[in-house]
């Protein structure tokens, strides 16, 4: 194995690792806030309570994400000299506003927050929403750079480097407009089956009933509505791919040849080699439908694109490994389908005071905690593997972007060292939160001085 491959695996594991915490701070530290919120407006002391539990586990997970994140920071330098040296004029700048305007903001009134409750009620919920707030901006920052290497906007190459010549083009990036909002609601439905799949113990523990009830019902809410919108925007996004990277949805798609309309193949033998589909279940036009809106209309298939690439590019292989980005695809679309899926039945149950009357549904809600995980890894998969063989689209192959300077055995050793540590850090977080989930929320804290009542309101929980 040589350097450039070590890299690519060393980044995709310190990624993955990272990116297990990522979706849950998005979307826990918004409910958090809704739960505070309530307790506010309503003086319910059960909402406290709910409050102090649900952040304990976020701030768990939010301390392991930030230390699991700083390893990244050093790729960009060591493994991957040439890339920030080709486009560190651009992606640098939104990184740098991430750490300086979010960042900062999120760890500054996280520590309010945690320090605070003997404050005032109104100025400790203002705290919890920014850090929500600065939250989901620092990964508007982050998906701004990366939306760049996925398409280039805003920019000029100038003495073999691409420069900036457009922050605003940045910031409107197509590609941003789609993923940004993918993400947080991926996050947002992460943390509703998180709170929900929790809950569910609870419930089939018969204990603290009454406040995981509640909390069933915001995480029930927040769910069915992240993940259906999470689809919406996912077809959304798929279209403009179709458009912006067709090599990646014709390899998401298995789809060898250019097809009008083309099919949709549910299962598939993919060769890569022969470059065919051994055996495939097909449903017919359903990929020009899912591109179009209507069932005619050509589909590029994976040789064409080939073919396009090298007359624009120069010789080579163009192709993204077909076969991962298939299953990871389909993975992603299962697990969205299940989500969807369970998440309709509890709300069915849960309308008809039957819900936990049903252990089976309430054990396959505690059970499905790790779906939208895996759901969440799939879908990065896909975007970052699928933009192969480019580390920036168009412009920069992934072998142009290697440091040339550090040794194979020197990424070897940072690599088994950064697996083994993140790994352990990941099996702390785990550790952490069941240890958490197990103590439960205990009694009611002592709650502090009253202040002068607002308007009361139920939310409806």
């Amino acid at each position: 194995m040589d350097a450039l491959l070590l890299a690519r695996w060393q980044f995709a594991i310190t990624s993955s690792y990272h990116f297990l915490f990522v979706p849950l701070t998005l979307g826990l530290s918004v409910l958090v806030a809704v739960m505070e919120t309530i307790y506010v407006r309503t003086g319910d002391e059960k909402y406290r309570q709910m409050t102090r539990f649900w952040g304990k586990l976020f701030l768990i997970n939010f301390a392991l994400g930030v230390v699991t994140g700083i390893v990244q920071e050093f790729h960009f330098g060591m493994n991957w000299s040439e890339y920030s040296r080709f486009v560190g004029d651009i992606f640098g700048a939104p990184l740098a506003v991430e750490a300086l305007a979010a960042f900062f903001l999120e760890s500054t009134f996280l520590g309010v927050w945690i320090f605070g409750w003997d404050n005032s009620k109104t100025l400790h919920a203002a705290a919890i929403w920014l850090v929500a707030l600065a939250s989901n901006l620092s990964a508007f920052w982050i998906l701004v750079a990366n939306s760049f290497m996925q398409e280039p906007v805003g920019y000029v190459i100038r003495n073999g480097r691409a420069e900036m010549t457009d922050f605003l083009a940045l910031l409107t990036n197509p590609h941003v407009l789609y993923q940004f909002p993918h993400t947080v609601l991926a996050g947002f439905t992460t943390a509703a089956f998180f709170i929900m799949g929790i809950s569910a113990f609870y419930l089939l523990r018969k204990s603290h009933r009454e406040l995981f009830r509640r909390s069933f019902g915001i995480g029930l809410r927040a769910g069915l509505i992240g993940i259906l919108l999470v689809a919406a925007v996912g077809h959304f996004q798929g279209q403009h791919l179709v458009q912006s990277q067709p090599m990646k949805m014709a390899a998401a798609e298995a789809l060898w040849e250019s097809a009008d309309p083309a099919p949709f193949s549910l299962v598939a033998l993919v060769d890569e080699q022969k470059q065919a589909n051994t055996w495939e279940i097909r449903v017919p036009g359903l990929v020009t439908f899912l591109s179009y809106n209507t069932f005619t209309g050509e589909v590029k298939g994976i040789k064409d694109l080939q073919a396009a690439a090298e007359a624009a590019h120069g010789p080579g292989n163009y192709i993204p490994p077909v076969t991962s980005l298939f299953w990871s695809f389909r993975l992603m679309v299962a697990a969205g389908l299940w989500l969807i899926l369970i998440a309709l039945c509890g709300f069915y149950l849960w309308r008809r005071g039957r819900l936990e009357e049903r252990p089976l549904v309430l054990k396959a809600l505690l059970w499905s905690i790790p779906v939208p995980y895996l759901a969440n890894l799939a879908g990065w998969y896909l975007a970052e593997v699928g933009r192969q063989p480019w580390i920036v689209y168009g412009l920069q192959r992934v072998e142009e972007g290697v440091s040339p300077a550090v040794p194979a055995g020197a990424v070897l050793t940072t690599m088994v060292l950064f697996t083994l540590l993140l790994g352990a850090l990941v099996a702390v977080n785990v550790y952490l939160l069941v240890r958490a989930v197990r103590q439960g929320p205990g009694e009611a804290a002592p709650a502090p001085p009253p202040e002068q009542s607002a308007p009361t309101v139920t939310w409806g929980v």
